[in-house]
């Protein structure tokens, strides 16, 4: 199903070309199913409510979706304001989209058989922001949304780096990515962990 941009990430031409952000891919599944059970126009209604959510709950954590494709949203987090913290950003992000695809799946009393859901995929590294976020990090972070499950969310080895103190997460199998030697360390993302005892 096409969907139109929504515009590229506000740019300073006088900025540098590269800076290191956290790229998020979210893949909606379960549409063509479930559009065989409800009249077009209730689709396009149920995916226009998906897809607020998304920005709504990457926008709450200081990133942006530059643009939806197809059945997907592309966010990113750190450009065109960087934050130390914004690969942890797009984990809570990710997390919240997850739950928040899951409730509108209870409000909408649907076939159980026939959810919505989402599969996630996160990576960090230097990208190119003239003309919009690209690069090898964002090309990732795509790989890495098409290989997890529904329901799942999967995070590059930068990602983990970043956020391993902060979140439960089992290693998943390596991604095969062209051009590279050796497969690239993926993690799939459980939950945030449970905060330390005070001393």
């Amino acid at each position: 199903m096409a969907r139109e941009d929504t515009g590229d990430i506000r740019q300073d031409p006088e900025r540098d070309a590269c800076i290191t952000a956290t790229s998020m891919f979210v893949g909606i599944t379960g549409t063509t199913d479930i559009g065989r059970g409800i009249d077009p126009e209730s689709l396009q209604e149920v995916l226009r409510r998906a897809f607020t959510l998304v920005r709504t709950i990457v926008s709450t954590h200081g990133g942006s979706v530059e643009r939806f494709i197809g059945d997907a949203a592309f966010a990113v987090f750190g450009v065109p304001e960087p934050h130390v913290d914004d690969a942890l950003r797009a984990v809570h992000a990710a997390l919240e989209i997850r739950a928040a695809t899951e409730a509108l799946n209870t409000e909408r009393h649907h076939n159980r058989d026939l959810r919505l859901r989402v599969r996630i995929g996160i990576n960090t590294g230097e990208v190119t922001v003239a003309g919009g976020a690209s690069g090898d990090p964002v090309n990732v972070a795509s790989r890495l949304e098409h290989a997890a499950p529904a329901g799942e969310i999967f995070i590059g080895g930068t990602t983990y780096h970043l956020v391993r103190d902060s979140v439960t997460a089992s290693e998943a199998d390596p991604l095969v990515v062209q051009g590279r030697p050796v497969p690239l360390r993926v993690h799939r993302l459980i939950g945030l962990a449970a905060p330390s005892p005070a001393a």
